[in-house]
């Protein structure tokens, strides 16, 4: 996900303040009296506490999307990642994509599994077939059919909700949805009143939000999803902060901010029981392009697969 010119954080916003009435808010730490130090220990702390998920990140150092990735290559980052997660969520099931949740079963992890869809209808079906091909293996727990597809004008509404017609007649006993930005299922009831579960990105940092309103701001986010929801689960599928590589409006991308950001997110979504996949496992160089610099620094590890912020860690 990237920048969105036409969504921008406000403390004025109007939804930034009608949540639900049973919607619980902040839950946020007082980073005030923590030095780094201690702000690394904490950091540490509640990445080894345990998430429910995160967003798994599957190109090393030079390759992208496209290349064919091995499934030693999967596992080898999979092993890195287990300890800390009950969940991993996968984008594409092609390419080397469907070795992920083939891996993650294995290893005891649960999976969320995306098929990725776009302009090219070839490729929409060979994802399509992917994933319904590993539901029936049994190494889908929850199917996201599209990642933002809305957003990107690759489909129309009514190609994509025929392609999430076609997956949840495929897996009757499989959770169906679609993944974009909150806002979206706000805009296009069909496609909320489609899906079994709601699927919702939420990144305070791509609206401009400063480090100290972004849990605030977050969970407004989840508000509107899970008002335009009307009862169904909500999942945030993607949340994170960057760890360098600029800035927008308000929201600097720093070590710092994004220790703070992960802390209270994990905070947050553990007290209030929201099912939360973090963005992301792994910093990757192709993420460049249309998000910037930022785009690379997103990982939890490094691209060399070092845990980041602390150092002589495992």
């Amino acid at each position: 996900m990237s920048y969105r010119r036409e969504h921008h954080y406000s403390s004025n916003e109007s939804y930034f303040i009608h949540l639900e009435n049973n919607f619980n808010q902040h839950y946020a730490v007082d980073f005030s009296s923590l030095s780094t130090e201690k702000l690394e220990q904490l950091w540490l702390k509640t990445l080894k506490n345990g998430i429910h998920g995160l967003c798994f990140s599957m190109y090393e150092d030079g390759q992208k999307p496209g290349d064919i990735i091995t499934e030693e290559q999967v596992d080898r980052r999979i092993q890195i990642i287990k300890p800390y997660t009950q969940w991993v969520r996968s984008f594409s099931c092609v390419e080397g994509n469907e070795h992920i949740p083939r891996v993650a079963h294995r290893n005891g992890l649960k999976t969320l599994v995306g098929a990725w869809l776009g302009n090219d209808k070839e490729m929409n079906d060979a994802e399509i077939e992917g994933l319904i091909s590993l539901a029936k293996e049994g190494c889908v727990d929850v199917a996201a059919v599209g990642n933002e597809v809305m957003y990107r004008g690759d489909l129309t509404e009514e190609e994509l909700l025929d392609y999430i017609h076609q997956v949840k007649e495929a897996l009757p006993g499989i959770p169906v949805g679609y993944v974009d930005a909150y806002y979206e299922f706000s805009h296009r009831p069909r496609i909320t009143e489609a899906c079994d579960v709601i699927l919702s990105n939420c990144y305070p940092y791509w609206e401009g939000c400063d480090i100290e309103n972004s849990l605030a701001h977050m969970q407004a986010m989840y508000g509107q999803a899970t008002h335009a929801a009307n009862g169904k689960k909500v999942i945030i599928t993607e949340t994170g902060w960057p760890s360098e590589g600029g800035s927008l409006r308000g929201a600097f991308s720093s070590k710092e901010n994004a220790m703070k950001y992960f802390i209270n997110s994990q905070v947050w979504s553990a007290k209030a029981g929201v099912e939360m996949f973090y963005f992301s496992s792994f910093d990757e160089s192709w993420k460049v392009g249309a998000e910037g610099d930022v785009g690379a620094y997103w990982g939890i590890w490094d691209k060399n697969e070092k845990l980041k912020y602390i150092e002589n860690q495992k």
